[in-house]
């Protein structure tokens, strides 16, 4: 028993719920992006079924459930849950105010943009590859990621007896972060900091100044305070609280709920009525004020008593050579360097090795041309190409 819960463990943190440290992606994420490439599902072409890309990932590279591969997918097509989303999704993917996404067979998806930066020079052996789970075919370990996937997109997800949550960040602030360890491998976290300042969340809000921020970056574990962003608009002489930013992975059809409760319930007195207004253009929810009562404190009272305003705790839990490792920011951006480091090795050998196969053939045609009758007598002279070819080599 505690072989086969060690092994399934194992098997549950290696192969389905924790990020590479390099690329910032679980096996399956990995798998998606591998096989839309492998059915040309580029930025630049139509848009196919999600329920086509699945079976491909299914059949080839992940055999676990279709929704385990559907899920995955729609998350890494909605833009309130990635920083920067790896599908270009046409259809229901759901919404921030938990709306569940459409069937497989009505989405259709297609790699985003910015997802070719996974997969640039895979072809030019940067990086290792191994057997599919019935060895017919072959997957790559990780991807060529040309961007700190880990710290821009962040992760999250629950294994046995551990979990990760990395929240999202800048993608300016993660490259000028890596110029300057390039720069000084030797930096610390306090000058990593002057660069990143912190998370930078699809749906926004606000960072409450605190020591839990520093402490994640500096330990790999902490707590931070996200708070929504709301003003207070005065039209008429009429007061009325605006929230045009909500705290990330807060659903937003239940925290006006939650407002709505607690206006009835009179826990929080002075609120006329709520209305979501929320388009295209962003979130705006209206909370309209009576004359006798100060938006003010019924702001601060939202922060209170609603998750306009919650603890977000942050964990840098990755893979690192195939084990578990809590991580600092440092060592984040440290591993992801190495890793570029060694595609960028593996791809200049390679292409040192094309082109020097290329000068060798050019050297052989050099010499033909140089002693071209040599080389015609030599080929009249022999009875097959096999023994031409052995006269050519031993004579020139």
């Amino acid at each position: 028993m505690k072989k086969s819960y060690l092994s399934y463990a194992m098997s549950v943190i290696i192969g389905r719920a924790l990020p590479d440290v390099r690329d910032g992606l679980k096996p399956v994420q990995r798998r998606i992006l591998y096989a839309m490439q492998g059915l040309g599902l580029l930025p630049n072409r139509p848009y196919r079924k999600s329920a086509r890309l699945v079976g491909e990932v299914l059949g080839k590279y992940h055999p676990h459930g279709d929704m385990a591969v559907y899920d995955a997918l729609v998350r890494m097509a909605q833009n309130f849950s990635l920083r920067h989303p790896l599908i270009d999704g046409q259809g229901n993917f759901g919404s921030i105010d938990g709306d569940p996404p459409a069937a497989m067979r009505y989405t259709e998806v297609r790699l985003a943009p910015i997802s070719e930066e996974f997969l640039k020079d895979l072809d030019k052996n940067t990086v290792d590859f191994v057997p599919n789970f019935d060895n017919s075919l072959e997957e790559p370990t990780v991807l060529p990621v040309r961007f700190p996937n880990l710290l821009l997109n962040g992760a999250s997800g629950i294994a046995v007896g551990m979990a990760t949550n990395i929240p999202p960040h800048n993608l300016s602030e993660l490259v000028d972060a890596c110029i300057a360890m390039i720069d000084n491998p030797q930096i610390s976290v306090s000058e990593l900091l002057t660069f990143i300042k912190g998370p930078d969340f699809p749906t926004g809000g606000i960072i409450l100044k605190s020591d839990g921020l520093k402490k994640a970056y500096e330990e790999g574990k902490g707590k931070i305070i996200l708070r929504g962003k709301a003003l207070i608009e005065r039209e008429d002489g009429k007061d009325r609280i605006v929230i045009e930013e909500i705290p990330y992975q807060v659903n937003k059809t239940r925290l006006i709920e939650i407002i709505a409760d607690l206006a009835q319930e009179e826990r929080i007195r002075g609120i006329k009525s709520i209305r979501d207004e929320s388009d295209k253009r962003g979130i705006r929810i209206v909370i309209e004020v009576s004359r006798a009562s100060s938006p003010e404190i019924i702001l601060n009272q939202l922060y209170k008593r609603t998750p306009l305003q919650i603890s977000f705790g942050i964990i840098l839990l990755a893979l690192v050579d195939g084990k578990p490792m809590q991580l600092t920011l440092s060592q984040a951006i440290r591993y992801y360097l190495e890793h570029r480091k060694q595609v960028i090795t593996r791809r200049t050998r390679y292409l040192l090795d094309k082109e020097e196969k290329k000068v060798h053939i050019l050297e052989g045609l050099r010499i033909a041309l140089s002693r071209i009758d040599e080389v015609i007598k030599i080929i009249r002279n022999s009875t097959n190409p096999r023994e031409a070819e052995e006269s050519l080599i031993d004579n020139l």
